[in-house]
């Protein structure tokens, strides 16, 4: 039976999209160090990403955009990228394992398992290639709105990305519906006025 491990990147940060893969490993071809990503260095996960794509039956990696996040809220952004993830997965899978407690919509039966990231050797490789491909996209980000700071911080609120908030406001890469940002959004807004008037 063809099971595939589900999981996402990116729920906390107050930038860019959030990402999901979906990974159906080949039983005849095992990926030694699989674990849950953020127990990993950058260059491990790089790894480990090209080896998933090289040896797996399938996989599929999938977003859901800010405006979609701000649209829909955070959990059902994850729970539809989630989705498009295994939609992406051709052979399609007969059973999902989903890292969390929540689980998304599918053509399949799902299956949600706390912790699936560290147990559960395919949901490893899936929170691998969604970290990996949302990382590249920070990337992408930084180049184009470097006084945040994406390439260092991915979008996480540290101190150093509220600073340059507070003082140049949100980008289009910001989620608005986050509350750090909003509050950004509405103090820049009020000094506008306050200049105009």
């Amino acid at each position: 039976m063809l099971i595939a491990g589900v999981d996402e990147a990116g729920r906390g940060p107050l930038a860019g999209p959030v990402y999901a893969a979906a990974v159906i490993l080949d039983p005849a071809r095992p990926i030694a160090g699989l674990r849950d990503s953020k127990a990993l260095s950058a260059a491990q996960r790089e790894r480990l990403a090209v080896e998933i794509r090289a040896c797996s039956l399938a996989w599929a990696v999938a977003a859901a955009d800010v405006a979609e996040i701000d649209a829909l809220n955070i959990l059902q952004a994850t729970l539809v990228a989630m989705r498009r993830a295994v939609e992406g997965l051709a052979p399609a899978p007969a059973q999902a394992l989903i890292d969390g407690n929540r689980v998304p919509r599918l053509a399949c039966p799902a299956r949600a398992i706390i912790r699936g990231d560290r147990d559960v050797p395919s949901i490893s490789a899936a929170s691998i290639l969604a970290k990996t491909a949302r990382d590249a996209l920070l990337l992408e980000l930084h180049t184009l709105y470097p006084v945040y700071g994406f390439a260092q911080n991915k979008g996480y609120g540290t101190k150093d990305h509220l600073a340059a908030l507070a003082r140049h406001g949100p980008c289009p890469a910001h989620r608005r519906s986050f509350a750090p940002v909003s509050r950004m959004g509405m103090c820049k807004n009020a000094e506008s006025r306050d200049a105009l008037s």
